[in-house]
């Protein structure tokens, strides 16, 4: 098992395998010659980094075309040849490749080959994966995730002579620096020994140009023997086309002498020239006129070959291939540059490849996929000849393969694209078929919204100038929406989708507002799900949607046939952005360009959160305990965090590292914040002190003593000259002078919770727990309002940046907006289910964060013109348990000791059952609907029977032994059974009329808690259990087994995971706010309570379920 789960983390972590790559590599660029390299392993400075152990690293530097890959191939090979111990592991970047063009892809490369050699190190990537699973490698925190993981396995003490080389570090094109700082730090905190080429570069200079552990080697420094090089590459090249042409001894003399003048030190050169004369097109005759027809030097060369694309018949084709691949923000295969052509060339490949060719020696055919020959064959396209192969210029092209794209989108696209079948089909189970529909659009899916921005047209959309590309996307949203959703969960690129439509949005097309809006909504709402199961766009994404939905409304017919009645849903959108940022997190803060939230949780980690994409980008790990207070910098570059652990940390937002830890507090921290210059931390503690600390030392340079027991609240003013703090149990509210120490009084209450500045430092808002905010006036003490609204009782409290609104969060899990100004409430935003923490604003105060005990961050738009939330569902205040009756027609709920009665169809309260003297904790409906059994914890397990007509206690039976569980009562409502909890594992049976205790069954084995529910068989006096059926004869008697395995069949809910179920496949997924909430099932009919209180109800066709699915049953 153990071999079987290694196994899967290696298919996980291999994105690409290295050796492939160089396999590849050098079959491309042609033989790898010894001569061309091997003067290398004689140099001072290679024989000093391979043999002295105080030089752990050695940087290769040179120009373009200089033979720097090929040069490492060559090392590598010779330190496979000289050692079989010696764990080498390494990375060839790409630009041109997407999976080899970032930081990460080079750390998974690298670990991967480690593991490849050394198996047993895999326990290192298996800490993490073995409870994150594939996201490990590819969420917002794999950068972090995997340097960690890569830096542990070279510090392991068996791995004692590991080399790594990095081929190309200027083709990194994403993480270029995280890669930089990880190499100086591993290469100096480890014994592996490191190799990296690139170009001169000045980011890579600065980063490397010091290192004191390095070996410098610079190619142009080393003229002559990199040239000794070429001219023995030379002598290859020309022998090689010599045999080929059939060339004689002085065409072969004039070829080599006329390259080795004109190389100039460059292998790219000889290379390109040695490609173009191999052509058979290049008759034997003509071989010495073509040849000096080439002049010396990359960019003449370049230069030359545009002259030959011009002046052949393919020119204008040849100008649009080259156009698009030299615009797509990826290399695009065949298939792909056919949709994005004008002419399509009869979706001939093979004819398309011969164009190809003849676009000079720019591109290269890899696997059906189109490369640049070389970076610098792109670069001289772009910067030297753009004029040549973009005329109408660069946005123009942009515009032409958006136009291509959409156009290629609305005509492609179609519900089911890979033929799925069932709704609930897991992507994890998804494998792309031969051919694959997705192929020739897989670019334009992902690409096309880039394209528009990148667009000439983007400024004339905005001001409604464009009506045919506005006219064009409005198609494409009414028609093709939903479609491609799913097509973008099938490429797994729903976060690409996200970002795309954050973008698209920001264009304010005015024809086009509401309905970006609206489709912007879904996609946030609903992105979980349709990640998760791609055909859950036409299920979970649509009947979960608001009913004025413009997105709804338009793809209404897509809705399933199989569900009959469809939840009542508010009619439009949530105030909240709809990222629910699934963590333990407690605390919540904004960067101040709002870009990002921070937010700490009781585990002791902090995430950093996109608002955009709503996607988790980081997470900083180093607190032993809970954390107590975070804040972001002004300018969004620094995080501090307060922990219970005694400590403060300070952060870098953009790598994650732990830059000080701020010791001095004897006890747990409870508050931290930022001055608005980000010079000085201020943090509170149970210790009864307040520390300011100097953010660039972590020096503590002052310390007050608070007046409580403990700090639980700090705010700067935006001068940094005051800091506000809260204390208890005496609930004092301070300001004190950051220069002086001195300090001003500006009230108490009975319980301070949590205090903020207005920008301009005149206000401080005071949260109170259990009672209304206060806004306090800095100057002179007072309070100046007082704020009343729906309800008073208030735990945390925000100003906005504008200093206009101030934000509460009240114990009834909502959050109130009120008037600065005025005091007067404007705004309730619902949605939690639990307690309400934290609460704040964006820096542009549109928006609000809030972090709840429901384990759930939410995002609010803030509406200042008195938004009220439309809520027509079913609302059963604080129930904690509710059945349905067997004809579906009444609703048994639990409040406390109150049993409430409800109708489903209109939502009202029928009848209310009172009696209990503790809280209920399970009820039951008597088949007929008549009756209902319930118990509660009240001390003397009391089990009472109601009659639902008059509400009335007819009968009170007492349990003769332990606590009860789960009670039901027989189809003729003549027996109640209960069973009683792990400790005795008994069923007691009783008879309703004379409350007669008739039989008591002891079980031989546990029921689990999650299967220990009870019901009577319809017509026999059995009890159907889990685990089987119970022969009961209505007096003390015997007790008859008849064994039954649990199974599920028709309609069944996984609250956990968050399905509405059908024979056991997963059909309909549950928004967030569903999971874990309680739940009832009623033949086909499906009752849930959400997060917030709000019930829903959902009736299901079996007879289409069952067509379906037929009688199947997954397992």
């Amino acid at each position: 098992m153990e071999n079987k789960e290694s196994n899967k983390c290696l298919h996980d972590l291999r994105q690409t395998d290295p050796r492939d790559d160089k396999t590849r590599i050098q079959r491309t660029k042609g033989h790898l010659l010894r001569e061309s390299y091997r003067w290398i392993l004689d140099h001072t400075d290679f024989k000093k980094w391979r043999y002295d152990s105080q030089y752990s690293l050695l940087w290769i530097k040179g120009d373009p075309g200089k033979g720097k890959t090929m040069l490492l191939c060559g090392i590598i090979d010779e330190i496979e040849e000289s050692t079989t111990t010696q764990c080498l592991s390494y990375f060839f970047c790409q630009a041109t490749e997407l999976q080899l063009s970032n930081a990460t892809a080079v750390l998974r490369g690298l670990i991967y080959m480690i593991l490849m050699q050394r198996p047993a190190l895999i326990s290192h990537v298996r800490k993490k994966y073995d409870h994150s699973g594939k996201k490990l490698f590819e969420d917002g925190n794999n950068w972090e995730a995997l340097s960690k993981t890569l830096l542990a396995i070279l510090n392991d003490p068996s791995l004692t002579d590991a080399i790594l080389i990095i081929d190309a570090l200027d083709e990194c094109v994403k993480g270029l620096s995280h890669l930089l700082d990880f190499i100086n730090e591993a290469s100096c905190s480890s014994r592996a020994k490191w190799i990296v080429s690139s170009r001169n570069w000045p980011i890579i200079e600065e980063s490397l140009e010091d290192a004191m552990h390095g070996v410098k080697l610079c190619l142009e420094l080393n003229e002559s023997l990199v040239s000794a090089a070429v001219q023995s590459f030379i002598r290859y090249k020309v022998q090689h086309l010599t045999k080929k042409k059939s060339y004689d001894k002085d065409t072969q003399i004039e070829i080599e002498q006329y390259l080795m003048s004109n190389a100039h030190g460059t292998f790219l050169w000889v290379a390109l020239v040695c490609q173009e004369l191999a052509d058979p097109r290049v008759r034997k005759r003509h071989t010495l006129q073509k040849l000096k027809s080439y002049p010396s030097g990359l960019d003449p060369l370049y230069k030359r070959m545009m002259e030959n694309i011009y002046d052949s018949l393919d020119a204008e084709i040849c100008r649009q291939i080259l156009a698009i691949t030299s615009v797509v923000y990826r290399p695009i295969t065949l298939s792909e540059l056919s949709c994005l052509m004008e002419s399509h060339i009869d979706n001939d490949d093979d004819e398309l490849k011969e164009i190809i060719g003849f676009c000079g020696s720019f591109l290269t055919i890899r696997e059906e996929t189109i490369y640049f020959i070389h970076q610098s064959a792109k670069d001289f396209l772009l910067e030297k000849v753009p004029d040549q192969i973009l005329a109408l210029g660069i946005e123009h092209q942009h515009h032409t393969i958006f136009s291509r794209s959409l156009n290629q989108l609305i005509n492609l696209l179609h519900r089911d694209i890979y033929i799925l079948g069932f709704s609930g089909f897991s992507i994890e189970h998804v494998s792309s078929p031969d051919p694959d529909p997705l192929a020739p659009i897989r670019y334009s899916c992902i690409y096309w919204i880039d394209h528009l921005l990148a667009s000439e047209h983007t400024r004339e959309l905005t001001h409604g100038n464009m009506p045919r590309s506005e006219d064009m996307i409005n198609t494409f949203f009414e028609r093709k929406y939903l479609y491609w959703l799913e097509a973008l969960s099938l490429l797994r690129s729903m976060s690409e989708g996200v970002l795309a439509m954050q973008k698209l949005q920001k264009l304010q097309m005015p024809q086009l507002t509401e309905l970006l809006e609206d489709a912007n909504q879904f996609i946030r709402l609903h992105r979980q799900a349709i990640e998760s199961a791609p055909l859950q766009v036409y299920a979970s994404a649509l009947v979960f949607s608001p009913s004025h939905s413009r997105v709804r409304q338009l793809f209404v017919a897509e809705e399933p046939e199989w569900i009959l009645t469809k939840p009542i849903m508010e009619k439009r959108w949530h105030a909240y952005l709809h990222h629910t940022l699934e963590s333990d997190s407690h605390l919540v803060a904004f960067s101040h360009d709002s870009a990002l939230i921070v937010s700490g949780s009781w585990n002791g980690s902090i995430q950093i959160w996109r608002t955009s994409a709503g996607d988790c980008v980081r997470e900083l790990e180093g607190h032993k305990d809970r954390i107590t207070s975070v804040a972001f910098s002004h300018e969004s570059k620094l995080i501090v965090s307060g922990s219970w652990d005694r400590t403060i940390r300070l952060w870098c937002t953009s790598t994650g590292n732990c830059l000080r830890v701020l010791m001095g507090h004897e006890k747990p921290i409870t508050s931290v914040a930022f001055s608005h210059d980000s010079a000085l931390i201020a943090s509170g503690s149970i210790d009864k002190t307040i520390r300011l600390w100097s953010t660039s030392t972590g020096d503590c340079i002052r310390d007050f003593k608070a007046k409580g027991e403990f700090t639980i609240a700090l705010a700067f003013s935006p001068d940094s000259a005051l800091v506000a703090s809260c204390s208890v149990p005496d609930s004092d509210t301070r300001l004190w002078d950051v220069d002086t120490a001195n300090h001003l009084r500006i009230g108490t209450a009975n319980s301070l919770r949590s205090a903020a500045f207005s920008h301009d430092a005149n206000l401080i808002a005071v949260s109170i727990y259990y009672e209304t905010p206060q806004i306090w006036h800095t100057v002179t003490g007072k309070c100046v309002h007082e704020l009343q609204g729906p309800n008073n009782k208030d735990t945390a409290v925000a100003f906005s940046h504008d200093s206009k609104l101030i934000a509460s969060a009240s114990v009834d899990n909502t959050i109130c907006i009120w008037s600065v100004d005025t005091g007067n409430f404007v705004q309730r935003l619902k949605g939690h289910g639990n307690d309400i923490l934290s609460v704040a604003f964006s820096h542009d105060s549109k928006l609000i964060a809030s972090a709840s005990e429901d384990k759930t961050t939410r995002l609010w738009r803030v509406d200042t013109n008195g938004f009220q939330q439309e809520d027509p569902a079913v609302i059963i205040s604080e129930s904690t348990l509710f059945v349905f009756s067997n004809d579906s027609t009444l609703v048994a709920s639990v409040s406390g000791k109150i049993i409430s009665l409800w109708c489903p169809h209109t939502g009202r309260c029928t009848q209310e059952l009172k009696g209990h003297s503790e809280e209920v904790v399970s009820i039951a409906f008597s088949h007929d609907t008549a009756l209902i059994a319930s118990f509660s914890r009240d001390g003397r397990e009391e089990l009472k029977i109601w009659s639902v007509a008059s509400g009335e206690c007819i009968q009170t039976l007492r349990n003769p032994n332990d606590m009860l569980e789960s009670v039901t009562i027989s189809h003729d409502s003549a027996l109640v059974a209960a069973l009683t909890d792990t400790s005795s594992n008994t069923i007691a049976v009783w008879r309703i009329d004379t409350g007669d205790l008739v039989q008591c069954v002891d079980l031989d084995c546990v029921l689990h808690w999650y299967s220990r529910n009870l019901s009577f068989a319809k017509d026999k006096l059995e009890i159907l259990t889990s685990i089987g059926v119970v022969a009961i004869d209505g007096t003390e008697g015997s007790i008859e087994w008849i064994p039954r395995p649990p199974h599920l069949v028709g309609l069944g809910i996984n609250n956990d995971r968050g399905w509405i179920m059908w024979n056991n496949y997963d059909i309909l997924r549950l928004p967030a706010e569903f999971h874990d909430s309680g739940s009832a099932i009623s033949g086909s009919t499906v009752a849930i309570r959400t997060a917030s209180g709000r019930v829903i109800f959902i009736r299901l066709s079996a007879d289409e379920l069952s067509n379906l699915y037929g009688g199947m049953m997954a397992v």
